[in-house]
């Protein structure tokens, strides 16, 4: 037999063929029509050099080669079958890592609830966040430095799959006790007027220290430009500027809600129109089908979707 140019579809046809001793329910077995399995049969024959089976009444018997190809083939066929079938997943028993490339914002919005999920549900595994290095953060995927970025939404290369989690605005704070705030006797939820806001010190969100973002492309488009006097590379920085200064800043909705109340932070509107920002998870397509993978971004997403902000829905 020349097993360079063997149809290895026949094994499964011949192993069926052992265990009904018929041509109809091996047909039944695999899907096939009996001609189907009949003309198999005829081209194992050929490739075998042996008749396999002979007919005996209403059914078919196995020849002894056949027979002692019975037990072998079947073992055969069923560890190829574990070996190629997706890789089983127990979160539960999982020890794996997953590494997320992203901002503070998620160390804030996300790994809390993450860490509470991952107890109760699979307490082995171990979640990283590794900051978002600047210009490399989708290089990093392809690199096996991260499993997953969580980021706004751009044009991606074709090798990575994405997923949207949610939209984010972006809303003015300042400390509460803000004394050129106060002396406009805005009250926090109130919009800032145009002037002011270009006009006072602005703290900027951002890893590669660039003095300009979406802010400042809003304020363009309307004709204006802001004050920006400080850049840094984490939220944590920022809020922690603007509460002990009299500078202000751009920071997502979510985030000023959440640390407003512990960091004695006041909330404004911003005065010129600006898009919500798209979060999205982006990962290496070569990790798309892995179980432990999809189970661990499924979760994210699950933690993450609850902060969309109601009148956005999600791009499908």
């Amino acid at each position: 037999m020349n097993f360079g140019t063997f149809d290895l579809n026949l094994l499964r046809v011949l192993d069926a063929l052992l265990r009904e001793g018929s041509t109809v329910k091996a047909g039944e077995r695999l899907g096939m029509s009996q001609s189907a399995v009949s003309g198999a049969l005829a081209r194992l024959r050929h490739a075998l050099d042996d008749e396999l089976f002979v007919r005996h009444g209403q059914g078919l018997r196995p020849t002894d080669y056949a027979v002692s190809l019975s037990l072998p083939l079947h073992a055969e066929l069923t560890r190829l079958e574990a070996l190629l079938a997706p890789p089983a997943f127990d979160p539960a028993a999982s020890a794996s890592n997953f590494k997320m490339a992203a901002s503070d914002f998620f160390a804030e919005m996300l790994m809390p609830v993450l860490a509470r999920q991952l107890r109760s549900r699979a307490p082995h595994m171990c979640a990283q966040l590794v900051d978002v290095v600047p210009y490399s953060y989708i290089d990093s995927l392809e690199r096996y430095e991260a499993d997953m970025a969580l980021i706004p939404s751009a044009t991606f290369p074709d090798w990575t799959d994405c997923r949207p989690l949610f939209y984010s605005s972006f809303v003015a704070v300042a400390a509460r006790d803000n004394r050129v705030i106060a002396r406009s006797g805005l009250k926090p939820g109130a919009e800032l007027p145009m002037d002011l806001f270009c006009e006072m010190g602005h703290v900027l969100f951002s890893p590669e220290g660039k003095l300009q973002a979406m802010g400042d492309a809003a304020l363009a488009r309307v004709g204006r430009r802001r004050n920006v006097v400080m850049t840094l590379p984490v939220f944590s920085g920022v809020c922690r500027v603007i509460a002990e200064s009299e500078l202000i800043a751009l920071i997502p909705r979510q985030l000023a809600e959440h640390l407003a109340p512990s960091m004695g932070l006041g909330i404004y509107k911003p005065p010129m129109p600006m898009d919500p920002a798209l979060i999205v998870a982006v990962w290496h397509k070569r990790s798309t089908n892995n179980p432990a993978h999809r189970w661990m971004r499924d979760l994210v997403a699950d933690v993450m979707m609850a902060l969309n902000e109601g009148e956005q829905p999600l791009p499908v």
